[in-house]
């Protein structure tokens, strides 16, 4: 692992699950090397919004799922974006026990339980329903993909201001192995030549 402290701004849906495995393997690198991770949000919903090749399905789920990250952004925007790794955290620890497609009352009850454990104003749960920060979370969302491009997905993770789509992680590297892994993608992520590096899923994430 390079001595030099590492910055990542890291762009998630919380209702995505490649997005917590990988939020989780970040957290992995930073209890055993210095690196700061900045929380920002994105949504699966502006993902898809325009692309005409998604299924009815998919579409369907993303827009019933964009209650956690409008609550996301909400929170940013009334308390700061420090306070968003713990609401994640906390939210994440509810859903992303089995791989599964919560309900909205799961969200809903997600949401909620995630933002009296870490101490947040109850009422943000109100901006899952609401359109008020709706242009909020576009900004956030376009900061997020605009160095990136138009085809990628969630997670976007930028590592000393080199971004990229990813890493898509199906299981979550613990230990030396969080380290190795993200050696690599700082090394991949910082020769300007480097596009892409991908294969198909097989299975369904596992968050243990």
């Amino acid at each position: 692992m390079s001595a030099r402290p590492a910055v990542v701004d890291f762009w998630f849906d919380p209702v995505c699950p490649y997005s917590w495995t990988a939020s989780r393997w970040l957290g992995e690198v930073a209890a055993r090397v210095p690196l700061t991770v900045r929380h920002h949000v994105m949504s699966l919903y502006l993902l898809n919004e325009h692309r005409t090749d998604v299924a009815p399905e998919y579409r369907r789920n993303v827009e019933d799922s964009r209650g956690p990250s409008r609550v996301a952004i909400a929170l940013a925007e009334r308390c700061g974006g420090d306070v968003l790794g713990g609401f994640y955290t906390a939210f994440g620890d509810v859903i992303f026990d089995i791989w599964r497609r919560p309900t909205s009352g799961e969200y809903h009850l997600a949401v909620r339980s995630a933002l009296a454990s870490v101490g947040l104003p109850a009422d943000l749960e109100d901006a899952m329903e609401s359109t008020e920060h709706d242009e909020a979370l576009r900004r956030s969302h376009e900061a997020g993909i605009t160095a990136v491009g138009g085809e990628v997905g969630t997670p976007t993770i930028h590592i000393d201001g080199v971004a990229f789509y990813g890493p898509v992680l199906n299981a979550i590297p613990r230990g030396d192995d969080a380290v190795r892994v993200f050696e690599g993608a700082r090394l991949l992520g910082g020769y300007p030549e480097f596009f892409e590096l991908k294969r198909t899923r097989t299975r369904p994430p596992v968050f243990t």
